[in-house]
Order: structure tokens, then C-alpha cells, then sequence
């Protein structure tokens, strides 16, 4: 299947893993790396894959994609998804985190093609705004910047900026793609690294 020329692929990877009590981008799950796997399944979609860590973030061995520093410090995600989608070549970008190991390239190309024009595409489910898995665009940057400025770091304000056209995924549509919502399942804790484990051990082909 050809990939997708017109969206970046953006992997969040800061490193602070702060509840895992190590580096989760380098703990396994079903045989590879949460880095590993992640860059796999966006590689098999998009053409331009660049992947963001922190400015103190140690290096990332053997990765064959553009590494980005934060632009801006101790923003967490949203400085993260800043400096993705200003780095980026395309006029959009979809973003994911290096922790949710239950990717599926399948899902990634159909949530792309909701739709092509939006600023913001992303999922509104029972249990809230999904900012990660989601496509923001060009104009977004502007809105991060002050968001920034004052100190907000929350990406799901996004969706309310006026000036920004903004396609939310009901969580009947994304149940379509996704049935179990597993493409949001992450690993913050050594408890969600054993149930992603678990998971994949009795289900192997569930992040293909």
C-alpha cells in the first residue's frame, strides 16, 4: 500500500517516564521496543516520519528517522507537538506517543482520510478528547505559541480556538475502526506494561 505523502508522522518521545521508573521507549512489549513499534507502524503510513524527544533527553540508538529536540522546554506534550508540526514539511501531521503499543496501521490511514481539510482531527470519546492519535495542522502553530506564552499545556483547548476548523470523531465512528479503543491504550506504569504484555501474548496480531 502506498504511503501517505500529504500528512507527517510525529512521534512524541521525551524520555521522562517518570512512572515507569525507567526509560519505557526502551521496555519490551511483544518482542520490540515501545519505540520500535511505534516507528514501525508509522513508517508502513506516512513517507516523512520525525520523531520529538526533550532537550535532555539522552540519544536514541540506531533510529534512521530525524530526531527533533523541543523547541521549547518542559512544555510536556504540547511543546512536543509544537516542535513536530513546525519541523514538519507537510502542512499537517499526525501525532502519537511512543507508549501506546496497540498502533494499527489500518486505523491510523482511515482516521487520516476523515478529513483532509481540518486544522484539528481527533477523537471525542465517553472518557474524553484523545490528543494523542489525532491530525493538527499548519495553523495550529500560531494558537500553540500563546498557549505556550501563558502557560497552557493543555492540547485538548485546541478544538475551542475560533479560528481553527476543527473534525471530531464520535466514539460510535471511532468504534467502526477500532472496536476495543485500543489504539489509546498506553504504558505509564510497570502495571500497564505487564497488561499490554499479557495482552499482546494471547493476541499477537493486535497491533499489526
Amino acid at each position: 500500500m502506498n504511503k501517505c505523502d500529504t500528512v507527517t508522522g510525529v512521534l512524541l518521545a521525551g524520555g521522562k517516564s517518570r512512572r515507569m521508573g525507567e526509560d519505557k521507549r526502551f521496555v519490551k512489549v511483544g518482542g520490540m521496543t515501545l519505540l520500535e513499534r511505534a516507528l514501525a507502524v508509522l513508517n508502513a503510513v506516512f513517507s516523512e516520519v520525525v520523531v520529538v524527544v526533550a532537550q535532555d533527553s539522552p540519544p536514541l540508538p540506531n533510529i534512521t528517522f530525524p530526531v527533533i529536540r523541543d523547541a521549547v522546554p518542559d512544555c510536556g506534550s504540547l511543546g512536543g507537538l509544537y516542535t513536530g508540526l513546525a519541523y514538519a514539511s507537510r502542512e499537517r501531521i499526525f501525532a502519537v506517543a511512543c507508549d501506546m503499543p496497540f498502533l494499527r496501521s489500518e486505523t491510523i490511514r482511515a482516521f487520516v482520510a476523515t478529513n483532509d481539510r481540518a486544522d484539528i482531527v481527533m477523537a471525542s470519546l465517553a472518557t474524553g478528547l484523545q490528543p494523542m492519535h489525532a491530525v493538527y495542522g499548519k495553523r495550529c502553530l500560531p494558537v500553540l505559541e500563546r498557549m505556550i506564552r501563558d502557560g497552557v499545556r493543555k492540547i485538548q483547548l485546541l478544538v475551542a480556538e475560533p479560528g481553527l476548523s476543527v473534525r471530531l470523531v464520535t466514539e460510535s465512528e471511532w468504534i467502526a475502526l477500532d472496536p476495543d479503543l485500543r489504539s489509546f491504550q498506553n504504558v505509564n506504569t510497570p502495571a500497564d506494561l505487564v497488561a499490554a504484555q499479557d495482552l499482546l501474548a494471547r493476541q499477537p496480531s493486535s497491533s499489526e
